[in-house]
């Protein structure tokens, strides 16, 4: 995924870069950001965030009944000083676990797959590879409950992270379990490395194209792609890391999506409409109606809110060492959402 030799500086650089000065300030940011006056709109709000140090930001929210409403502020390109455009293309992240977790469950509607079947059911050649693949289930790998180590943790994985599968897997194999197999919740990266496997083998071609027949054509979400290889770059929002001189953009960390394509979705998830009968109730059981994203110059947002029946969507283009801009952006979200309940 690193592109070029300026980029092979990546994470280490940027994670020993500035984090001093990050330790001594940002702190008292949280504090600031969170004792602030309401704004009274939800563009002051990103107006402010700027201010807080993040490069670019876009919102989507989309009320019931209501048009859906745009908002962005800071650079799209800082080098080029090109502005914020909400319609611009983002690195999701972990959101797409969202889109993962309904192919699962349509293919399982399907009598495709099981949930109840193990690794070792679906990919045998990991028994003794993988400790506990005869009773680490589909549904626990969805859950995040299988104890299996996470590959994204392993020793300085950000500063050249890994292009296939094989060499994903490779970071975990033959390593002890973290817990027993539904013992304990563990985030990890690593069971929707195995589940976008098992939906490969499954359907003989990659799993995004079943996504995107069945979950992104009927909602008619043309700004949805599997990776950056299938988009005209100058569309995606850059990203910055606090200490590293360099735009994230052209490093390929996944899905990228437009804030009103994800916002889309996240409605038709919760409201239902994505699914066919039977469907809700085996996604129900099994994972979460909103989600969170962090890639290196990437944090992203997808909620619900059903006490106002509204959808909202935050990218914000930066990020840090010690993760504190992932706290402001928590912050400069609930504010978000207090404006949308305080207007209504």
């Amino acid at each position: 995924m690193i592109k070029n030799k300026k980029a092979k500086w990546t994470v280490r650089a940027l994670l020993l870069v500035g984090t001093v000065v990050s330790l001594y300030f940002v702190p008292w940011l949280l504090v600031k950001a969170w004792i602030l006056p309401l704004p009274d709109t939800i563009q002051e709000q990103v107006d402010e965030a700027i201010g807080h140090g993040f490069e670019g930001m876009i919102v989507y929210v989309d009320e019931a009944g209501k048009p859906p409403a745009f908002y962005a502020g800071g650079w799209k390109n800082r080098e080029n000083k090109i502005p914020a455009d909400p319609n611009s293309l983002f690195k999701i992240a972990s959101i797409s676990k969202l889109y993962d977790a309904v192919a699962v469950t349509k293919l399982v509607s399907d009598g495709r797959l099981s949930l109840d079947k193990t690794i070792a059911d679906y990919l045998p050649e990991l028994v003794g590879r993988i400790e506990n693949a005869d009773k680490i289930t589909l549904r626990l790998m969805i859950q995040h409950r299988s104890g299996i180590p996470n590959f994204t943790d392993a020793p300085n994985f950000w500063e050249a992270p890994t292009e296939t599968y094989e060499e994903g897997l490779a970071l975990i194999l033959d390593k002890p379990a973290n817990f027993e197999p539904g013992e304990d919740y563990e985030y990890c990266n690593t069971n929707y490395l195995l589940i976008n496997k098992i939906m490969d083998d499954e359907l003989g071609y990659g799993n995004f194209r079943f996504i995107q027949e069945e979950i992104l054509t009927p909602l008619n979400l043309t700004n949805t792609y599997a990776s950056l290889s299938e988009v005209n770059v100058a569309d995606v929002m850059s990203g910055y890391h606090v200490g590293y001189p360099y735009d994230l953009k052209t490093n390929d960390y996944g899905m990228h999506a437009t804030a009103e394509d994800v916002g889309t979705f996240l409605r038709a998830l919760n409201d239902g409409s994505l699914f066919e009968p039977g469907e809700q109730e085996i996604y129900s059981s099994i994972y979460e109606y909103e989600h969170s994203g962090w890639v290196p110059g990437y944090q992203s947002f997808a909620k619900y809110h059903e006490d106002i029946d509204a959808v909202t969507v935050e990218f914000y283009s930066t990020t840090d060492p010690k993760l504190y801009n992932w706290n402001l952006s928590e912050i400069i979200n609930n504010r978000i959402v207090k404006i949308i309940r305080k207007k209504n």
